[in-house]
């Protein structure tokens, strides 16, 4: 299993699916299945979409490159 996030690749709205479907190692289309079956039933499935595209995060934040630190300078304390 991989982090959750939403990729740049493979997304129709958001990447929602996307992202579940790879964090689970299953077919972005069964996510989004579920998604159209849940729009049809009583409920606030389009709230739940909502609140996943705001709390997952995109690619481009989840593996930006870690930057080392800044040399130690001759003032430094060691």
């Amino acid at each position: 299993m991989t982090t959750l996030y939403r990729p740049r690749e493979g997304r129709i709205l958001a990447g929602v699916c996307a992202g579940l479907g790879r964090r689970f190692d299953v077919s972005p289309n069964l996510f989004r299945l579920i998604a159209i079956l849940f729009l049809f039933l009583p409920g606030s499935s389009i709230l739940a979409y909502a609140i996943l595209w705001v709390l997952m995060p995109d690619e481009e934040k989840v593996r930006r490159p870690q930057t080392p630190p800044p040399p130690a300078g001759p003032h430094s304390a060691a």
